[in-house]
């Protein structure tokens, strides 16, 4: 084999190294392209083309054609609609007893 060659798992981890430096500069940009989104998200551009179509997911449109996402706005639509833990539930019922009781008294 040549000196200069690269091997498989030479190429494997330096694309394993690009794509962390990638998603380390998504993280330091406050707003994002459609493509960026899509991948920051996981979305697929086509679930992602009918969520902005139908208004559904927050996204500008500055000069009428590209799309742009505030990267902080995608962040609160993400964690949307929290499913609480049984923990939580549990201390939030006890909470509202003992509240309620001592309303009653």
């Amino acid at each position: 084999m040549d000196k200069n060659s690269i091997t498989l798992q030479e190429l494997q981890a330096i694309s394993s190294r690009l794509n962390s430096i990638e998603q380390a500069l998504l993280s330091v940009k406050t707003v994002l392209t459609f493509d960026e989104v899509a991948g920051y998200t996981g979305l697929s551009k086509s679930y992602l083309y009918k969520l902005t179509s139908t208004g559904m997911i927050p996204h500008s449109k500055p000069n009428g054609k590209q799309l742009f996402f505030e990267k902080a706005s995608i962040d609160t639509w993400l964690l949307r609609n929290e499913v609480k833990t049984n923990e939580t539930v549990e201390r939030e019922a006890a909470t509202y007893v003992v509240t309620k009781k001592n309303r009653r008294s």
